[in-house]
């Protein structure tokens, strides 16, 4: 190669580093766009002090914080007018978007047609209207959450087969709040499985308070000695169907819905026999995150199964453990 050439070859490569160089320097240096004027309205419809939601709530803070937004949380405590009065206010203070649980099929369909009517992306999380997006449903752009019908059937399956569940027997399942979607469709997953095998089942409302939960759990075991295994329809129930059970004097087998520190040590024990895992933190991240990217970037939110039938039991408890609480 010619000195000419050599030289020439040197500079073009020498000219394109340094232009890279000062390319990537420059979009380093150029200040980030400030999206803060960006404000998500986050409403679960439960009560603050429900500790399942700790995690959603961390999800949804962590992925506010990456995405550079405002998120303005307010619990509806379980209350539809309280929670029907928080995205009418939300609606009138022109919020950017809006996150929220759809506890009741109809109760929405108003003002959450009315938010995205006005130009306001609504996403569900947690629990959807059980129509799921079909025509007369309530309006919203994607749910991020879990297939509660589906869930509650293979749990419904895993309790027959591994405790000899047979036609005739009766199965307790209780829930914080018979009336609500998820506890609906939790409890035709279950009667699914066990109308396969000529069972039944009986729902109580337990509400959120893990005292209260016991009490009316014990209760009714003790009104129903024969009964045939407990299936929590919620975490409260699920976290207190051992010791209800203990105090009713019974030896039944157990298992139930979501995760908790307290409900991985009864796995663990071998005092439940497994749990439905849905993932809470990834539906608040998702939420805010797909909300986040719609406003900014107009990116559509995508439908997301955050849990699938996935069950926690002995074989793979300890992955769970590190993370109750803020994260599982």
């Amino acid at each position: 190669m010619s000195f000419l050439k050599k030289f020439f070859t040197s500079a073009v490569v020498a000219g394109a580093i340094a232009f890279g160089l000062s390319a990537s320097t420059s979009l380093a240096q150029s200040p980030e766009q400030d999206w803060s004027n960006i404000r998500i309205l986050f409403v679960p419809w439960s009560q603050s002090s429900n500790p399942f939601f700790e995690a959603v709530v961390n999800g949804a803070k962590d992925a506010a914080k990456q995405q550079g937004v405002s998120l303005d949380i307010q619990f509806g405590e379980e209350d539809q007018q309280h929670q029907l009065g928080i995205l009418e206010t939300g609606i009138a203070n022109k919020v950017t978007a809006i996150a929220v649980n759809i506890a009741d099929d109809d109760a929405y369909i108003d003002v959450l047609c009315k938010a995205m009517k006005s130009g306001i992306p609504v996403v569900t999380f947690n629990i959807d209207d059980s129509r799921h997006g079909a025509e007369g449903s309530t309006c919203r752009m994607a749910f991020m959450g879990q297939n509660f019908v589906d869930a509650g059937y293979v749990l419904g399956k895993r309790m027959i087969a591994e405790h000899n569940l047979k036609k005739g027997d009766v199965v307790f399942t209780p829930v914080e709040a018979p009336q609500a979607t998820y506890a609906v469709e939790r409890h035709a997953g279950v009667q699914k499985a066990l109308d396969e095998i000529g069972a039944t089942s009986e729902i109580l409302g337990t509400g959120n308070d893990h005292a209260q939960a016991l009490n009316l759990m014990t209760q009714y075991l003790l009104g129903h000695p024969n009964t045939a295994a407990v299936i929590g329809l919620g975490q409260t129930p699920t976290s207190q169907a051992v010791q209800a059970i203990k105090d009713a004097g019974l030896k039944i087998p157990a298992g139930g819905f979501d995760i908790s520190a307290e409900i991985l040590e009864q796995i663990k024990n071998g005092e439940l026999t497994a749990a439905v895992d849905q993932q809470p933190y990834s539906q608040g991240y998702y939420a805010v995150t797909q909300l986040a990217l719609n406003v900014k970037y107009g990116l559509y939110p995508s439908e997301m199964d955050t849990g699938g039938t996935g069950l926690v039991d002995k074989s793979n408890y300890e992955q769970a453990v590190k993370w109750a609480g803020p994260i599982r």
